[in-house]
């Protein structure tokens, strides 16, 4: 049996930015060539497409990191570094990409429109780019930036326009299977349905419309007992609920108190849900007498609701069930769809690099600073060449870090520490 799993955690990481070459023009006869070192290539963005061919999230448990590559070095001569090429993720449509810690909405998989969600690191310029009239001979380069990365969550949210709610066992598989060609497994025990079954319905040339028989709900579910609350995600973008309801109770039960309890549990899961539009239908009319469906009926009208009669079993009113499901689409907005969330300003990040950064002060009364993006930045930097320090001085000043050390009340002569590196701090 195939599992059906609808959340995943993963984690993206863009490629980074190749790094900027040294190098010098070296040819015989030709004195002090110059610089020549080319430009990094772009580092491979993360992308997101729909594959209409999946219909679950199964193959996101089994691997959970995804990397692009890196873009290429630039090299002597001038050359260019080769951009990497992207790193395609492939996903079913309607999954909602929310990063994990904030929660906020990456993206919504709902058109076939391929979605960046991670950028690659742009190519780090080689030491050609810095020569000037007064600083010829170059000794350093900027390395590629870092690509992004993100802990993401991903939550498949079926598209369909019209979703079945009501208890296990009340004829919801029954009806999706006799008005559409959807064929789930029907028995008569409770939970027979482990997975949300999608089903086209066809109402007359050119109209249909997409149902969803949604996994039986029980008291609690929104809660967490039972299995109904892991799919109530699914009705989240149905425009129409059809709650069906077994009005002849043949089981023992009360469909009046059948149907509060599953408002109720939508209610707990969703206010925005709850509120959806709703037709009830009261499924097992041949078995029921006419004094249960008209006084069903009776309470379902009082709550300002559509009624229908249907049997599932024998097909009788569930063709005119989907005919007044088809006309009370046309009245309603369309399938929901999740806007992107821009990415919140963090009062960590600086202006100029915009990187991340920590500063702390040891027992030696050194000042320890900390940030991965500044280590990829030293492997380009010759410590003992003027113009190269001159260039890492600069770095610290834009990004915030010197600001940040006279923030702290660094004095000159105190030491800094930067991955092993340690220079005396001067003003």
């Amino acid at each position: 049996m195939s599992i059906f799993v609808d959340k995943a955690s993963i984690k993206i990481k863009a490629g980074d930015g190749g790094d900027g070459a040294v190098s010098f023009h070296r040819e015989k006869y030709v004195a002090a060539g110059g610089p020549d070192g080319g430009d990094g290539g772009k580092g491979g963005n993360i992308v997101f497409a729909v594959d209409s061919g999946m219909s679950s999230l199964i193959d996101f448990r089994y691997k959970r990191k995804f990397a692009a590559e890196r873009g290429q070095n630039g090299s002597g001569g001038n050359c260019t570094g080769k951009n990497a090429p992207d790193l395609i993720i492939k996903v079913p449509k309607g999954t909602v990409i929310r990063e994990s810690q904030s929660g906020r909405v990456m993206a919504d998989m709902s058109s076939d429109e391929p979605k960046i969600l991670a950028k690659g690191g742009k190519g780090g310029k080689g030491n050609a780019r810095f020569a000037t009239p007064t600083r010829q001979i170059p000794r350093f380069a900027k390395p590629g930036f870092l690509g992004e990365e993100f802990d993401v969550t991903l939550e498949l949210k079926l598209l369909a326009d019209v979703g079945l709610v009501g208890f296990p066992n009340v004829g919801k598989s029954t009806l999706i299977s006799v008005v559409s060609a959807a064929k789930p497994k029907i028995a008569n025990y409770h939970f027979t349905t482990l997975t949300p079954v999608l089903g086209v319905v066809s109402v007359s040339e050119g109209k249909s419309f997409v149902m969803a028989d949604i996994p039986g709900l029980i008291e609690g579910a929104s809660e967490g007992v039972g299995l109904g609350h892991e799919f109530l995600r699914h009705v989240d973008r149905c425009r129409l609920i059809i709650h069906v309801v077994d009005v002849s109770g043949i089981e023992g039960r009360d469909p009046k108190e059948d149907f509060e309890i599953i408002n109720r549990e939508l209610k707990n899961f969703s206010e925005e849900l709850a509120a959806r539009p709703q037709i009830v239908a009261a499924n097992k009319c041949d078995m029921a007498s006419r004094e249960q469906i008209d006084e069903f009926k009776k309470f379902t009208r009082e709550k300002g609701l559509l009624f229908a009669e249907i049997s599932a079993a024998t097909t009788q009113g569930t063709a005119e069930l989907m005919s007044l499901a088809a006309r009370e689409l046309e009245k309603l907005p369309p399938i929901k769809e999740y806007e992107a969330e821009a990415l919140p300003v963090s009062l960590d990040e600086k202006a100029g690099q915009g990187e991340r950064f920590e500063i702390t002060r040891g027992d030696d009364a050194v000042f320890y600073v900390e940030a991965a993006w500044l280590e990829h930045i030293m492997r380009t930097v010759d410590m003992e060449d003027y113009a190269s320090l001159q260039y890492f001085q600069r770095v610290l000043r834009n990004s915030g870090i010197i600001d940040r050390l006279e923030e702290m009340g660094i004095k000159e002569g105190d030491t800094v520490n930067i991955f092993g590196f340690e220079f005396d701090f001067v003003f």
